[in-house]
């Protein structure tokens, strides 16, 4: 069986980039890829932006940290790699700079 992996990267081998209760957004529009239960493939589960809360934290493919992040605003929690958010004061940081 051959496992396609996203990257040759180990975020395992360090601590996780988003702590418990952590407020974060969204880098990109998140669409069900099948695992999200009483939603269609491809139905669009958070757009970019959105902002929510870091509740858990666990790994997938023992290579990549698996943040489940409660969005609030829209009622559901979405399991998310690290690519996929911004940490908000990081984020806002930017923003600012851009300016």
């Amino acid at each position: 069986m051959n496992i396609a992996r996203d990257s040759d990267i180990v975020e395992l081998d360090g601590p996780p980039e988003f702590e418990y209760g952590q407020k974060v957004r969204a880098r990109l529009n998140i669409r069900n890829d099948g695992t999200f239960p009483g939603k269609e493939i491809g139905e669009v589960l958070v757009k970019k932006g959105d902002e929510g809360y870091v509740v858990s934290i666990g790994t997938f493919l023992q290579q990549f940290y698996i943040y489940g992040v409660d969005f609030v605003a829209q009622g559901r929690i979405v399991g998310m790699k690290r690519r996929e958010l911004v940490a908000v004061e990081a984020f806002l940081a930017e923003t600012q700079e851009a300016v």
